[in-house]
């Protein structure tokens, strides 16, 4: 047992001092290095008050409060080996207590006599303890990209300065890589380095605070926001801003300073989408709406000091002038470029080079559209039209220029030349979603392009062996899959995904792709089977639910795979679920205790009760509902259906004998049970939900 000294409680502070650190790396550095400590900490035994993360772009920081200067571990006993064992094992027990065998002693237990030892209480300097603890942590550190400098062996995110570790007021002393803990803070500006010596955490932030440099990233995220309302509230702009970019500015900047600046107004003539890409990820800069929601020629710019002179605001303006300018100028060039010639030119493009080039995937995706057209009953020709020109705005020098609005820009063009608006749509809606949460398309064009051009691509891969792994998906597959399921769900679509994979398939052979996978259906479609996993476990579907439900299905019918587990899911606590599944277990209890080997095709000739043709027709009942054409059944019937059968089996197990002397009818009464536990087998695998 550890006991903390409650005389003297310290503070320790930390800070690691490096060149600029890119805000991911310094988010994760921080929160990771909080929990590292942590976790040492409560290893070792060492309570504390609170632990407290910082981080600026040069400076990770960790606070920690109420520490004990001492800890005492309380005098216990422990036990050893057996009093049979060889010597060199009891040897072995004295060497890792640092005892000798005079502290050994036997005590027998309930498992029979071993050799004891009693500890002594002792204390413990915590001082040491944290050396151990922070040398392992900030060693433990791992960065996802990080770099060697000089000619030291250290691998950092940017190169580390300067150590500062403070442990009741003193310097901690410790060495890491080439490094020596100080008592120094260090502040660089404007090229020149300024230093002192503190004692606390108090004396720290007071100094940077000098310095106007705010350590707290929530201060200053908090600050930045407080000024960005304020400036929308008395000029009249909505607030709208990319919380996302907003997290990433605070970890910029150590003293936010705010500005408000314009552009010239011709630049509103280009679509909204070239300025808000320029400012937020060319620039990380914050385009400002009015009340209707429409984008002005203002933004927001968070500095990184006080602009008396107007010179970060007017460089900030020629900037963002600049690129406009560029981008108005590309726009005027490429929408005029038609983009049914631009076609020809996607021929210089690589999609990747074991399958071709992106005008390879665009004649493909051409075909495919004929063949989806007719199972959807869509437009042939406004769908291959669509198909045609859906990558055409990757020749043009804005989408070069702004990769992140390929599609985008598709949409701008087409619209500009003439093409119907949902086939201009479905230029940019195709690319959708881009995550779990982003919304899928919803008008057929657009999610039948959508649909082929995932489907292509995974076809694609699957075809060449560079199929994604647990630990590996460089082509994004996995998220192309999950995305194609949920365009189907949330469209509820019934497709016939095997035809279009085997056409698929054979335009790639066709086009003279060298196929090193001769089952690369059947591996797409088990492979599209195993992401429903993600999107049932998104929707709260019980996991042996989803477990019943994988396992059962055999087709290519995703939405019929969705429905199951979402009715089930609805009413495996209610009475519809709960008759069924009992009714299921009764008759698979039996099943599962028989030693005859059973197919489940019982003989109506041999049924002698009443009760036997009644549940068998009740079986046929339900049979006939499974056939039905798929985008005509109704699954929450079905469910009922299966749960109304119940009262029939209650009454066959009350009336029937199933092991009749009679090996044939026994035989014959095995069968029928089969056959039921077949039929609900149909629907999910119920041997497979809990409690059966």
């Amino acid at each position: 047992m550890v006991k903390n000294s409650s005389l003297i409680m310290s503070e320790f502070l930390l800070e690691l001092y490096s060149e600029e650190i890119p805000p991911k790396l310094q988010i994760n550095a921080r929160n990771d290095l909080k929990e590292l400590l942590k976790k040492h900490l409560d290893e070792e035994g060492v309570k504390y008050k609170s632990i407290s993360s910082f981080s600026s772009p040069t400076r990770l920081a960790v606070l920690i409060t109420d520490i004990p200067e001492t800890i005492k571990i309380a005098s216990k006993e422990i036990k050893g080996p057996k009093v049979e064992v060889p010597e060199n094992i009891l040897n072995s027990f004295m060497n890792a207590h640092n005892i000798s065998k005079k502290e050994v002693f036997q005590k027998k237990n309930e498992k029979g006599n071993f050799y004891f030892a009693k500890m002594k209480s002792k204390k413990i300097i915590v001082r040491d303890l944290l050396i151990k603890i922070i040398l392992n942590s900030i060693a433990s550190l791992n960065w996802r990209k990080s770099m060697k400098w000089a000619d030291n062996n250290l691998m950092w995110g940017r190169p580390l300065r300067s150590i500062l570790a403070i442990f009741n007021k003193k310097i901690l002393p410790f060495k890491f890589a080439h490094l020596k803990s100080t008592d120094q803070v260090i502040v660089e500006q404007d090229l020149t380095y300024k230093s002192k010596q503190v004692k606390n955490f108090s004396e720290y932030k007071k100094f940077l605070k000098s310095f106007k440099i705010l350590l707290d990233q929530d201060e200053r995220k908090n600050k930045i926001i407080k000024k960005f309302k304020y400036i929308c509230s008395t000029k009249n702009f909505k607030e709208i801003f990319n919380n996302q970019l907003i997290e990433e500015v605070s970890n910029i900047v150590e003293n936010p300073n705010i500005l408000l600046i314009e552009f010239n107004k011709k630049y509103l003539e280009i679509p909204n989408e070239i300025i808000i890409s320029t400012l937020e990820s060319h620039q990380r800069y914050f385009p400002l709406f009015d009340s209707r929601d429409k984008l002005t020629n203002n933004f927001l710019v968070v500095a990184n000091k006080s602009d008396t002179k107007n010179l970060i605001r007017d460089g900030n303006k020629r900037v963002v002038e600049a690129r406009l300018s560029d981008a108005k100028f590309f726009w005027d060039k490429d929408k005029s470029r038609n983009l049914i010639k631009q076609i020809g030119k996607l021929k210089k493009i690589i999609f990747y080079d074991k399958i071709g080039t992106v005008y390879d995937k665009t004649i493909r995706l051409r075909k495919l559209a004929g063949l989806i057209s007719d199972e959807l009953n869509i437009n042939k020709e406004n769908l291959q039209i669509a198909a045609s020109i859906s990558k055409s705005d990757l020749c043009s020098d804005l989408v070069g220029e702004y990769p992140e609005l390929q599609g985008v820009m598709g949409k701008y063009f087409a619209l500009a030349q003439g093409f119907e608006e949902e086939v201009a749509n479905s230029i940019s809606d195709h690319y959708l979603p881009i995550g779990m949460n982003s919304p899928v398309p919803k008008k057929n064009i657009s999610y039948s392009i959508s649909i082929i051009d995932k489907l292509d691509s995974l076809t694609g891969f699957f075809l060449i062996n560079q199929k994604p792994s647990s630990s590996k998906d460089p082509f994004a597959l996995r998220r192309s899959a999950i995305s194609l399921l949920r365009i189907i769900i949330e469209n509820n679509l019934t497709i016939k995904l095997r035809e279009l994979i085997s056409y698929a398939i054979r335009l790639f052979e066709e086009q003279g792709v060298e196929v090193k996978n001769n089952v690369a259906e059947k591996e797409i479609l088990d492979y599209l089977k195993e992401r429903m996993r993600n999107i049932l476990k998104e929707k709260k579907i019980k996991s042996d639910i989803i477990e019943a439900s994988i396992s059962s299905h055999f087709g290519d019918n995703y939405l019929d795979l969705y429905k199951k587990n979402v009715l089930m899911n609805k009413f495996i606590g209610k009475e519809i679920g709960q008759n069924a599944i009992n009714s299921y277990k009764r008759a698979s209890s039996i099943i599962d205790n028989a030693d005859e080997r059973i197919s489940g095709r019982p003989d109506a000739v041999l049924f002698r009760k009443e009760e036997e043709k009644i549940l068998f027709d009740k079986i046929n009942h339900i049979r006939k509902a499974f056939t039905v054409k798929e985008d005509k059944k109704n699954y929450e019937n079905l469910l009922i259906q299966m749960s109304e059968i119940k009262p029939f089996t209650d009454n066959f197990f009350d009336n029937v004998k199933v092991n009749d002397e009679n090996n044939e009818i026994r035989n014959n009464r095995l069968e029928l049970l089969k056959m039921f536990c077949n039929t609900f087998n149909n629907f999910i695998n119920f041997s497979k939900l809990e409690g059966l």
